[in-house]
């Protein structure tokens, strides 16, 4: 499951539009500079077709679904504790459930 955390009021080609923050469960992520782990979640961005009213609404709202880590083209990125520049060749995206397709058979009396 994942929770729509915020949403963000974005300026876009067309006009502004409302962007959902989604965040996954805390998952525990050891450090690979001191060997310690820390407690982290998940996020991601999702557009909507929502007015903010309404946005507003689904904030605390639980989808069934997960973040994954997707390949993508390297890009810098900032830490925003540190300052320091780093390149990821990743983001997150938000992957629906499966979703499970049961057949109904019908018994027919011969």
């Amino acid at each position: 499951m994942v929770t729509v955390s915020k949403i963000h009021l974005r300026d876009g080609e067309k006009g502004k539009y409302v962007s959902l923050e989604l965040s996954g469960d805390m998952e525990l992520v050891q450090s690979s500079n001191t060997g310690r782990f820390y407690a982290t979640a998940r996020r991601c961005f999702m557009f909507s077709t929502f007015d903010e009213q309404t946005a507003r609404m689904m904030v605390g709202k639980q989808i069934p679904g997960s973040i994954v880590r997707v390949p993508c083209d390297p890009y810098d990125y900032t830490i925003p504790e540190t300052a320091e520049v780093i390149k990821l060749g990743y983001r997150y995206d938000y992957t629906p459930e499966e979703v499970k397709v049961v057949a109904k058979q019908h018994l027919v009396a011969a």
